[in-house]
């Protein structure tokens, strides 16, 4: 048995002459165990709004996209990406034709950017989750459709199902402009609304339209180039090897994206937020630690005796000083495993009953409650870096106490 652990257990849970020992110690466990349970809940609430991100970029988003590092668009008929796209894992490819345009609606008017995708978009992305109003369609028979996004729709004035159609002003590529004629310079087409969608992302919902990859070509001038191709893989493929393996065909000239890196700006402030919340609570930590020295020093005042005897005993200045080490250890072990306790319990009781909620008013937003999603990861890192600032804050009154002891020997 570890004599030094034998008795800081006993310190620990025995009574002591002064109460306010007891209280102090009770309140070292209680202010590790708050800040601890903290940590444990923001970084689960983070990744719960990750992972709504995530959704909804996953509905628009391809597995897989390429795109040409240098310039606009380019021809995908070549025997490099022949090569490429029989790799094994790719499910299916979407071309995509991304050009800015006008889009006119009775009165209004508004500069839009045109995707045009052709049919396999409606197989690889599931459109229909974002669709707030009609539904997303391509083509019928001989007509096309457009595809609005909810602040785009909101400022042409237009929805689903009105008979009028948007009128789309493209510019003509290598052609001069006539001042005497300037409508001369764009290409003129009609197209009906088919439906609204909403990412939830203001750079996408208010200026993406969705067209047919045939209409965009002919508007835009273009035979088969493309923007970009999308790429949906098998279920069991790996998204990192298929990667790779294209990058290995297709050289330096063209860039080929996986969703995180598709958004990666907004994945790395959503990561910026999380770690730097984590960031102040740790210092918050760090407060109610000194706690802990506080506890630490009454009692090594109020043993002052007991010490004495061990010396007596024949008991060793570092024997007396893991005592009130392991003390000091004790008290951060029982706050920090009593917070990641707690912490999994609230996760819990939000992830089943949403007991704190965003709005009083059901749909306002994406969510109605707080999402939470706990990570083995996270908990790990809680667990560590408050163990490193509970204990290394420790050793301040222990070498306090290292220090009197080799005084008093002298």
């Amino acid at each position: 048995m570890n004599l030094s652990l034998f008795i800081a257990r006993r310190y620990l849970f025995s009574k002591k002459s002064h109460n306010a020992i007891n209280v102090i110690s009770l309140i070292s466990v209680c202010g590790i165990a708050i800040a601890t349970m903290a940590m444990v809940c923001v970084l689960s609430v983070f990744n719960g709004f990750g992972g709504i991100v995530e959704g909804m970029f996953s509905a628009f988003d391809p597995d897989l996209k390429i795109t040409a590092k240098a310039g606009k668009v380019f021809d995908y008929h070549t025997p490099d990406f022949d090569k490429a796209l029989r790799i094994d894992g790719i499910q299916m490819i979407s071309e995509s034709l991304e050009e800015n345009a006008l889009y006119k609606f009775e009165d209004r008017q508004v500069p839009v950017l045109v995707k045009g995708v052709s049919e396999e978009f409606r197989l690889m992305t599931d459109m229909d989750k974002l669709m707030v109003d009609g539904s997303f369609r391509l083509t019928e028979d001989v007509v096309n459709y457009t595809t609005l996004g909810t602040g785009l729709a909101i400022t042409l004035g237009a929805r689903a199902g009105f008979i009028n159609p948007i009128e789309i002003y493209a510019p003509k590529r290598d052609v001069n402009v006539n001042l005497a004629n300037p409508s001369a310079a764009f290409t003129r087409e009609d197209i009906q609304i088919g439906g609204v969608f909403s990412l939830n992302q203001p750079d996408v919902d208010d200026q993406v339209a969705i067209i047919p990859i045939r209409l965009a070509r002919e508007l835009f001038r273009y035979d088969n180039e493309v923007s970009s191709l999308d790429m949906k893989l098998h279920p069991d493929a790996s998204v990192k090897k298929v990667k790779s393996e294209i990058e290995k065909i297709l050289g330096d000239d063209f860039l080929v994206e996986n969703r995180f890196e598709q958004q990666i700006e907004s994945f790395r402030m959503l990561q910026i937020e999380k770690w730097v919340t984590f960031l102040i609570l740790a210092f918050i930590l760090l407060i109610a630690v000194f706690n802990v020295v506080g506890s630490l020093s009454m009692l090594i005042v109020e043993k002052t005796i007991d010490i004495k005897s061990l010396k007596n005993m024949g008991a060793n200045n570092n024997l007396i000083s893991r005592i009130f080490l392991y003390e000091g250890w004790l008290i951060t072990f029982f706050g920090i495993v009593s917070g990641i306790v707690a912490g999994l319990t609230l996760c819990l009781l939000q992830q089943h009953f949403g007991l704190l909620r965003l709005s009083n008013v059901p749909g306002a937003y994406v969510v109605d409650a707080y999402p939470v999603i706990v990570r083995f990861w996270d908990i790990v890192t809680v667990f560590v870096v408050v163990s490193i600032i509970s204990l290394l804050t420790v050793f301040y009154p222990i070498n306090n106490l290292k220090k009197k002891l080799k005084f008093a020997e002298v």
